[in-house]
């Protein structure tokens, strides 16, 4: 088994291909990610959260019609807040990128662009915005500044979000094999559960995904044998109401997977968020993983471990990017 390490940026744009844009709102506190592949790619989902928001969902079916995405959208706002696939899929269709099903019959292309929501709105942040809330062109302006790097902490879907009793917000980050594997992941937390375990007499915060820990990234704190592992502890949002609280993340890999393996991967992937929050996929969670391959690289045949491993990978990349989101977070204001 070759070893694998952070990326040279530690974000998910370490995949090749993988692009990501983001836009944000500051009265209203509250923005939009923008996961964007340079070509079309593989693209599958994994719903665990029981109070969802999405968009595009069952077209990422293994049965269904088209097989590929041109981008995702990741968004605050709550059911608002899908309106930002509207402005990237419009923006998209104009510069004739999407699916066809004649494409010499004159129609417009219709862009695949599948989307999740964390709840925001009750935030403190301007939500007075009558009958133009301002998601459209959030998802416009975020298509529109993709690249290879970008902010994390309160930036993008995470600005306004909150990760049990702490700031939640925009986190990521990479893996590279020996072989060239690429495995990024990027996620918007505004968890009901927390991302720490607390120390009893101290109240010292150490991450529950500590152990995978890459360099300092998580500041290098480390369990000592007094910390508290209540179901919910007070650090929770423990008053919190139904569809409040969400992960939404995406995963992405180089390899070249159908989307039966892709969703695979991405219910794999969703095992990062148990190692990194406390308690997860409860029913008041709206928790969603898309899990992108690009196909950059073809992995030899007859290998069934494969998929594991790249797994393995997308659930330890996801826990450290969502505890990178809430320790950027911290360190800015809402």
């Amino acid at each position: 088994m070759h070893a694998a390490k952070p990326g040279s940026r530690n974000l998910i744009t370490d995949v090749d291909g993988i692009l990501v844009g983001q836009a944000g709102d500051k009265n209203a506190k509250t923005g939009v990610s923008v996961i964007f592949p340079q070509s079309p790619c593989v693209c599958a989902i994994d719903v665990r959260g029981g109070g969802p928001g999405t968009r595009e969902s069952d077209a990422l079916s293994p049965v269904s019609l088209v097989d590929k995405v041109d981008a995702v959208v990741l968004s605050g706002g709550s059911v608002y807040g899908l309106a930002a696939a509207d402005g990237v899929a419009a923006a998209l269709g104009a510069q004739g990128r999407g699916f066809s099903l004649l494409p010499d019959s004159g129609a417009p292309v219709s862009p695949i662009v599948p989307a999740a929501i964390l709840y925001d709105l009750a935030n403190e942040g301007d939500k007075n915005w009558g009958e133009t809330p301002p998601y459209q062109a959030l998802g416009r302006k975020a298509l529109a500044g993709v690249g290879q790097h970008f902010a994390l902490g309160r930036a993008g879907a995470g600005k306004g979000a909150m990760a049990g009793a702490y700031a939640g917000g925009v986190g990521s980050a990479s893996f590279v094999t020996e072989e060239g594997w690429q495995i990024g992941a990027l996620a918007a937390v505004n968890a009901f559960g927390s991302p720490f375990m607390l120390d009893q007499k101290t109240g010292r915060k150490i991450p529950w995904a500590w152990a995978l820990e890459q360099g300092e990234e998580f500041g290098g704190v480390r369990p000592d044998g007094s910390e508290r592992f209540d179901t919910f502890a007070p650090d929770t949002k423990l008053a919190a109401l139904a569809r409040q609280n969400t992960t939404i993340a995406v995963v992405a890999v180089n390899a070249v997977l159908n989307v039966a393996e892709a969703q695979r991967l991405a219910i794999m992937a969703q095992d990062g968020l148990a190692r990194a929050l406390r308690p997860v996929h409860g029913p008041t969670d709206g928790d969603v993983v898309f899990a992108m391959a690009t196909g950059a690289k073809a992995q030899p045949l007859g290998d069934p471990l494969f998929l594991t491993r790249m797994g393995a990978l997308a659930a330890d990349c996801l826990a450290r990017a969502i505890t990178r989101a809430v320790i950027e977070a911290e360190k800015q204001e809402l």
